[in-house]
C-alpha cells in the first residue's frame, strides 16, 4: 500500500479545513480530477461501496470513455454515495500517502461534502438525522418515547416520513428508551485500581447518544463487566456527541463546536491516568483519528486520543495484563459476528472476537465486510436499496452457520443485518450483552 521500495504503513495528512482554499470549488474539482483519474486507471474499489461504480459508469458512459468525458458538476453524485467507512484507504489503494500520488479518497469526499454543506446544500433530513443529541434528548422523554416509538413502527405515519423527509419507509429504527443511560448507570466505587504493563487499571465511560438514548443496556452491560473484573469505573462529567454524524455532513463548524464541550472533561480524565472506553465504534475513531486530524496541534485532543480504547481492545490488553477474569459461566453456542467498518479501520486487530473466542463450546463466525447500513446512509430513501444491496453478501455469510447470535459491536449495523436476514431464530445481541451473558451476571 505505501511507495514501492518503502516499508512505511499508510498515513493520513492532517485536514486543512481552515484553510479557505479548502472550500474553493474549483480547486476542490481540480483535486476530485486528480484522484478520480487515478482510480479509474486502478478500479481495485469497485465492490467496495456505490460510490466507486458510480463513478466508474458516469465515465464509460461519457462521450471519450475517459474521465475528461464527465462534467464536473456529475462529480456530486461520487461523493454522495461515499459515506466515510475508510475501507478503500485502509485496505485496498495502493496509492495513499506516503506513495507521492497522495490518494486520501474518503478525506476528499469529506472536502467535498464540507464544500457542499458550506453552499447551504443540505436536506433538513440530514441536519435532523445528524443532530443525534437533539434528537435524542427530545425523544426519549417519558410519553414522547412511546409515541415516537409506536410512529417509527406505524406502516402510514412511515409512509409520510418517506414522502416527506425521505426516511425509507422499510428501514427498521432504533427505538428511544425513556430511561437514559447516563442518570440510571450504576456506578461501583468500591475498587481498588490495579494497574498492568499494558493497560491502566481504571476507566471512565463514554457512553455516546446511541447507548445513552437507545440501547442504554449496552452501558449497563458494560459497567457490570468492568465491576465483575474488579475495574474501577467512572462516568465522564460531561459529555456530548462525538461529532461523527456532523461530519459525515461536512459540517465541520459543528464538529469544532463539539470538540470544544468534550475534550476539556475527557483531557481531565486522560491525564488522571484513566482509560477511556466508548462502546460504539465510529464515536472511538472520531477520538482516535479525526478530531487528531482535524486538530493536530492541540495536544488535549492527542492525549484523549492516546488514552481512547474500544471496549474489546481494552478488556483483550487487560487479559494480556492476566487481570482479566475468564470464569465464565454460561457458553454462548454459535455466534455470527459482524466486524464493522468503523472498527475494522483502528487497525487494532479482531479483539471482539478474541474474547469471545475465550467463553468455553463458544464458536464465532466472523464476517469482515462492510453491511452497507453507515450511520444515517441506509436510513434515506434514495440509498436504501443500496445498502440493502451491499448487505446481501453480509445477511447470507451471517446466517450461513446457523447461529445462536447475531452481533456486531456497531448496534445498528447489526439491526440492519437482522433485517436484512429476515426470519431466523438467532438472537440480536451486543458483544457487550455476550460477555455479559457468559459471565453468567444479572
Amino acid at each position: 500500500m505505501a511507495q514501492e521500495g518503502s516499508l512505511e504503513p499508510p498515513k493520513r495528512h492532517p485536514i486543512d479545513w481552515e484553510n479557505p482554499d479548502f472550500y474553493d470549488e474549483p480547486k476542490l474539482f481540480n483535486e476530485m480530477e486528480r484522484v478520480f483519474d487515478i482510480c479509474h486507471g486502478c478500479r481495485r474499489c469497485v465492490n467496495l461501496c456505490t460510490a466507486f461504480p458510480r463513478l466508474f459508469d458516469l465515465i464509460d458512459e461519457g462521450s471519450t470513455g475517459e474521465l475528461d468525458g464527465v462534467e464536473k458538476t456529475k462529480y456530486w453524485e461520487v461523493a454522495d454515495r461515499c459515506y466515510l467507512c475508510d475501507m478503500c484507504f485502509m485496505s485496498k489503494c495502493p496509492y495513499v500517502p506516503p506513495h507521492p500520488w497522495n490518494v486520501d479518497f474518503p478525506h476528499l469526499m469529506l472536502r467535498a461534502k464540507a464544500v457542499k454543506h458550506k453552499k447551504g446544500e443540505v436536506r433538513f433530513r440530514d441536519k435532523l438525522l445528524s443532530s443525534t443529541d437533539t434528537v435524542g434528548k427530545l425523544a426519549s422523554i417519558p410519553v414522547v418515547a412511546q409515541t415516537v416509538n409506536a410512529v417509527n413502527k406505524a406502516p402510514a405515519a412511515r409512509k409520510l416520513m418517506d414522502n416527506i423527509l425521505g426516511i425509507h419507509a422499510e428501514r427498521k429504527l432504533p427505538d428511544y428508551d425513556s430511561r437514559n443511560f447516563r442518570p440510571n448507570a450504576r456506578i461501583n466505587s468500591s475498587h481498588e485500581t490495579r494497574d498492568g504493563p499494558l493497560t491502566s487499571g481504571k476507566a471512565a465511560i463514554y457512553s455516546t447518544c446511541y447507548v445513552n438514548y437507545n440501547e442504554p443496556g449496552i452501558g449497563h452491560d458494560l459497567l457490570k463487566i468492568l465491576d465483575h473484573n474488579e475495574i474501577p469505573v467512572c462516568l465522564v462529567e460531561k459529555e456530548a456527541c462525538c461529532g461523527m454524524p456532523k461530519l459525515e455532513l461536512g459540517d465541520l463548524p459543528a464538529v469544532k463546536e463539539l470538540k470544544s464541550r468534550n475534550i476539556p472533561p475527557l483531557a481531565k480524565l486522560a491525564k488522571e491516568g484513566y482509560a477511556i472506553l466508548t462502546p460504539v465504534p465510529s464515536c472511538t475513531l472520531m477520538y482516535k483519528q479525526e478530531l487528531p486530524l482535524m486538530f493536530p496541534r492541540d495536544e488535549d485532543v492527542k492525549a484523549v486520543a492516546d488514552a481512547m480504547f474500544d471496549p474489546f481492545e481494552y478488556l483483550m490488553l487487560r487479559n494480556r495484563d492476566g487481570l482479566l477474569k475468564t470464569d465464565f459461566k454460561k457458553p454462548l453456542g454459535k455466534v455470527s459476528y459482524h466486524i464493522p467498518c468503523h472498527l475494522r479501520v483502528q487497525n487494532i486487530g479482531q479483539k471482539t472476537r478474541d474474547l469471545l473466542q475465550l467463553v468455553p463450546d463458544t464458536k464465532v463466525s466472523v464476517v469482515e465486510r462492510c453491511s452497507g447500513h453507515d450511520g444515517t446512509w441506509g436510513v434515506k430513501s434514495e440509498y436504501f436499496a443500496d445498502s440493502m444491496k451491499i448487505g446481501k453478501p453480509v445477511f447470507r455469510q451471517m446466517a450461513a452457520p446457523g447461529p445462536d447470535y447475531i452481533s456486531s459491536d456497531c448496534a445498528i449495523a447489526a439491526r440492519h443485518i437482522q433485517q436484512g436476514m429476515g426470519e431466523t431464530r438467532a438472537l440480536k445481541q451486543h458483544p457487550l450483552t455476550l460477555i455479559r451473558i457468559a459471565y453468567g451476571l444479572d
